[in-house]
């Protein structure tokens, strides 16, 4: 069975984007009732790291070049590599969600 690498990073980072998109909603309409260093530090974080996985998702599906590197010539070692990355960034957003949810 081959692995299509550019499938599982645009459904990991996909995934990072929703939960982010979650998770910096609650952060910052916690800052707005509360208005605490730790909820704005939190909204921030939330943010910037969905720039970061908003930016990866547009590398992996829209950029001209990247996008086709990506797809096509990416080394598999290197792929392997980033899909690590990007599948525990899932995880700990999927448990961060759940923690934050509760």
């Amino acid at each position: 069975m081959v692995v299509d690498w550019i499938d599982v990073a645009r459904v990991s980072v996909s995934l990072n984007v929703v939960m982010l998109l979650g998770l910096t909603w609650v952060w910052a309409r916690n800052y707005l009732s509360f208005r605490s260093k730790h909820t704005i530090g939190l909204a921030l974080f939330g943010v910037l790291l969905l720039a970061q996985n908003a930016l990866s998702l547009y590398f992996y599906l829209f950029h001209p070049v990247l996008a086709v590197w990506f797809a096509t010539d990416m080394p598999p070692l290197a792929w392997r590599a980033n899909i690590v990355i990007h599948v525990f960034q899932t995880v700990a957003l999927a448990f961060l969600l759940w923690v934050t949810w509760d």
